[in-house]
């Protein structure tokens, strides 16, 4: 019987070397996206299709080793690379420090503008009065107010 904790864990292993997200992880192996979550969850455990289309899908997943952890993760040693692009590594040298443009100078002239534009249409409100309000108490009682 598969630990569901421990075959979690493997699971977000296997999202972290290929550098998915769990709704891309679903989309690659051919699932629904709610089922990546109620494995994640622990709410389901996984089926032997969904543990079938894992290992079919990537190469790199040992069988043995996502049912009982036993064994190596990745197959061999070499690196992968991800279906995604790369993060890009941020610096704060690699940002522009130019003079920034005022975006707010023209803002005021813009919504006078395009209040030109907008005309409010009539509108035909009828004009209900209260006619009588009830009030009810818990114990039963009531009150009418009428105009």
């Amino acid at each position: 019987m598969v630990n569901s904790t421990e075959f979690t864990k493997r699971l977000e292993k296997i999202f972290e070397y290929y550098d998915l997200s769990a709704s891309s992880f679903a989309d690659k192996i051919e699932v629904g996206r709610s089922s990546i979550s109620h494995i994640v969850s622990g709410r389901n455990k996984p089926s032997l299709d969904f543990v079938m289309k894992v290992v079919s899908t990537f190469d790199e997943v040992d069988l043995y080793w996502l049912l009982n952890g036993k064994g190596t993760f990745p197959k061999s040693n070499t690196t992968v690379q991800s279906s995604s692009p790369p993060r890009p590594q941020s610096s704060f040298s690699d940002f522009d420090t130019s003079p920034t443009q005022d975006l707010f100078s023209d803002a005021e002239h813009h919504s006078k503008a395009i209040e030109n534009h907008i005309t409010p249409k009539p509108r035909n409100v009828k004009s209900n009065a209260i006619a009588k309000i009830i009030v009810l108490y818990t114990d039963g009682s009531f009150e009418a107010f009428e105009n």
